[in-house]
């Protein structure tokens, strides 16, 4: 009897422990996943190639604001170099959540579901919503309400982005709210009579107009009632540790200008990102 006692006791003992080492594993591995990009010489980001938040060179470079705010964080942080892979931006937070990507820097605005989902930087980049119409704007869409109101009007958006859900919330039924992968295929949808508005923030359309050299088509904004955005870096829930240490070093930008010597140029404002922070923009309704 003894013996059986001791063996329970010895098992139980056991569990005990491997319940502790389950527990406090998560917290581990986040307090070494900074070094695990040390050690490893990069950062893995998953970006949306639609400039100029993020941008993909046909030799593969990767630009844009955010990649290139995140590149110097991370070298600041010891970690020499960044990798990224376009994605979807329905596709970004599991992928995150699934450790397929260090750090989403693609223009994912904050909202208090997506706050929930992964832990975000403090701001990086804002920017207001936009229309990509035909010139003079003939359907004289300036709300996501006016659009659903046309029952023949149908408007690209990105799949997972902030303008589909925009549109979708506005009444626009989902068969009028067409998918577009990226922005060439949205300026050539519109171009081609297949959608009437093309739904990006300002920055991105007014980027894709001008490479377009297409006077036919203009920008309207800002979108009436549509709320300003900004985003911030956007790492999984278990990396804490490492989007603080992130915030620690963005901070140090900021204030020492470097931030908007590299986002400016780009065409945002580095004031408006300064001008707010994560816990306001996470708890905006």
């Amino acid at each position: 009897m003894r013996r059986n006692a001791i063996l329970a006791g010895t098992v139980a003992a056991f569990a005990a422990a491997a319940a502790v080492v389950m527990m406090t594993a998560p917290k581990l591995a986040a307090a070494d996943k900074l070094e695990q990009l040390k050690e490893q010489g990069f950062a893995r980001l998953a970006i949306a190639n639609e400039p100029p938040y993020t941008a993909v060179a046909p030799d593969g470079k990767v630009s844009g604001a955010a990649p290139d705010v995140a590149r110097e964080v991370f070298k600041r942080l010891g970690v020499p170099d960044v990798v990224a892979s376009i994605s979807e931006y329905g596709a970004m937070i599991p992928g995150l959540q699934a450790h397929r990507f260090d750090v989403v820097t693609a223009g994912l605005f904050m909202k208090p579901e997506r706050c929930a989902a992964v832990a975000y930087s403090e701001p990086v980049l804002c920017d207001a919503e936009a229309f990509l119409v035909k010139k003079g704007n003939p359907k004289g869409f300036k709300s996501y309400e006016d659009i659903a109101k046309d029952e023949k009007a149908t408007i690209g958006a990105p799949g997972g982005g902030t303008e589909e859900k925009l549109a979708l919330n506005a009444g626009v039924p989902r068969d009028r709210v067409i998918v577009v992968p990226d922005g060439q295929s949205g300026l050539k949808m519109l171009q081609d009579g297949r959608i009437d508005v093309y739904s990006l923030p300002v920055l991105s359309l007014n980027d894709l107009k001008k490479k377009s050299g297409d006077d036919t088509i203009e920008v309207f904004a800002p979108v009436q009632g549509a709320p300003v955005y900004c985003d911030g870096a956007a790492f999984n829930k278990n990396d804490t540790a490492l989007r603080d240490a992130f915030d620690v070093e963005l901070k140090k930008m900021k204030e020492s200008g470097e931030f908007a010597k590299i986002i400016e140029p780009y065409g945002f404002s580095a004031q408006a990102a300064m001008s707010t922070s994560r816990d306001k923009l996470c708890s905006a309704k």
